[in-house]
């Protein structure tokens, strides 16, 4: 259902200048998407939409580009040099690193958004990873390992 949403909010902001939340609720309810103002606003920030001035001077919701902001050759470089090993217990990854480099790799892993990671705590060599289920654990703790052997 929200995956639904989300790509019919994608799709509306590309077909028209919608500029308010409240646009954007009326337009979702016209296609039949039954939402509250709440859950609009909460689509807005997961989707990380933005407010950009339109060619008439307008501004309206598009979708934030991907830039290269470095994360991701610091995250391959932390694999190489801090983690050392990952596993899962339910739904929490424990990712054990070089003394001292936890709480980089925590940071890192953390600019990255991803989408299965609720959260994440670091210590000195060991971070938790709070996934929202046990399937989502082992597939993170799975690319992980991956990502460790390259």
């Amino acid at each position: 259902m929200k995956k639904r949403r989300h790509k019919l909010i994608l799709d509306l902001i590309e077909q028209y200048d919608i500029g308010t939340q409240e646009e954007l609720l009326a337009m979702l309810k016209e296609k039949g998407c039954d939402v509250t103002q709440a859950t609009v606003s909460r689509d807005v920030k997961e989707l990380r939409l933005l407010k950009t001035q339109g060619a008439n001077g307008i501004y309206k919701y598009t979708v934030e580009k991907a830039k290269d902001n470095g994360y991701t050759d610091m995250f391959d470089a932390l694999f190489q040099t801090a983690m050392t090993k990952v596993d899962y217990a339910g739904n929490i990854c424990v990712i054990k690193c070089s003394p001292g480099l936890a709480g980089a790799a925590c940071a890192t892993i953390d600019a990255m958004n991803v989408s299965e990671v609720v959260g994440t705590i670091a210590g000195d060599d060991t971070i938790f990873m709070l996934c929202r289920t046990t399937d989502e654990a082992h597939g993170v703790a799975e690319a992980l390992n991956r990502m460790m052997i390259r």
